[in-house]
């Protein structure tokens, strides 16, 4: 037998632990336990970046989500940064182009005037580049030694054109699985500054906004069936969370997914899968078949999406399990991790 299939038993906590942090199972734990239940509506229930919404005849993606990432400054970005194309990928996510962006600062006291001034001046860079308007905010001051610095709260409105639901319910066996490029940078990005090490290839973060790609693929021509983010968790986390809330399975090839000489060194020698490390900057497109093949040029047409391929295919077997054809030809069960690999990553 080449593989199986288990189901690890739940996790119990009486509190908060740091695993919760992340995108692995004690995340989705959390959420399936206490939050959707005391917060169940329609718009929730779409399990999606962004709930669609509709105001005045209009559908609106909304979203929201917080930055805690330390150290604020990494190769390649930094909080600020992080903040806008974060929000930025959610609402494309659902198929929206976005257009406003709120800001709420929660600042330690003692936390340096210079150093907020140049997260505010990356914030608005990023919000230029991306065509939004931070449009309103709030700030708070915590005593010295309870807020580590800034923590930033972002939310987002942006317009969903009529007739598009992208989501996992939308997700049918037979689908194609793309990946717009290389993973795992952002989280070894972030980790070489955090703690000190130096790499022989120095990694930057892959933080950047997905909305151009989105476009790219609705302006010719294409509707996916569902698009993610692959963030917190990584890779292997994104297809793990549409293989359970769309109820099928996912087979994906472990030599279609590009991870840089870099980023491969970097987690062999820490003892990490790549697969499983955050992203910023990479989404995960979920296309019918027959336009799969257009989706692909679409994505590689844009700088962000130059290294696009094809990872895997969706099926109607094992239901919300993921399978990664490894090089050697056998196949293994890409399970969700019990908690995040690297913690305080966005």
């Amino acid at each position: 037998m080449e593989f199986q299939l288990s189901c690890p038993a739940p996790l119990r906590h009486d509190t908060i632990q740091m695993a919760h942090g992340g995108g692995g199972r004690a995340m989705r734990d959390l959420l399936e336990s206490v939050m959707l239940p005391a917060f169940s509506n329609p718009a929730l229930e779409g399990r999606h970046d962004a709930a669609v919404v509709e105001a005045g005849g209009a559908r609106l993606a909304f979203t929201t989500d917080t930055f805690v990432v330390q150290p604020r400054f990494f190769p390649g970005g930094d909080i600020g940064e992080l903040a806008v194309y974060g929000t930025v990928n959610d609402l494309a996510m659902a198929g929206a182009r976005p257009q406003w962006l709120s800001a709420g600062m929660v600042l330690e006291e003692g936390y340096p005037i210079e150093e907020l001034r140049r997260v505010a001046a990356s914030m608005r860079r990023a919000a230029d580049a991306c065509g939004v308007a931070i449009v309103t905010g709030d700030t708070k001051v915590v005593d010295r030694g309870r807020g580590d610095g800034i923590y930033i709260n972002t939310a987002g409105l942006g317009a969903v054109p009529a007739g598009l639901d992208l989501g996992p319910a939308s997700v049918r066996p037979g689908d194609a699985v793309l990946l717009s490029g290389d993973v795992g940078r952002h989280g070894i990005a972030v980790m070489s500054v955090r703690d000190g090490i130096a790499f022989r290839t120095p990694v930057e973060s892959d933080c950047g906004p997905l909305h151009g790609l989105v476009a790219a693929l609705l302006d010719g021509g294409v509707t996916p069936r569902c698009l993610r983010d692959a963030t917190r968790g990584g890779l292997a986390s994104v297809l793990n969370e549409i293989a359970t809330d769309a109820r099928v399975g996912i087979e994906a090839r472990e030599e279609d997914i590009p991870v840089l000489p870099g980023v491969a060194g970097a987690c062999e020698m820490l003892g990490l899968d790549p697969l499983y490390v955050a992203c910023e900057g990479r989404m995960v497109a979920f296309v019918p078949e027959a336009e799969a093949a257009r989706a692909l040029d679409l994505l590689r047409s844009r700088p962000e999406g130059a290294g696009a391929v094809r990872i895997g295919t969706v099926t109607d077997a094992h239901p919300g399990a993921v399978l990664l054809r490894t090089a050697l030809g056998t196949r293994r069960v890409l399970d969700l991790l019990s908690g995040e690999q690297l913690p305080r990553i966005c």
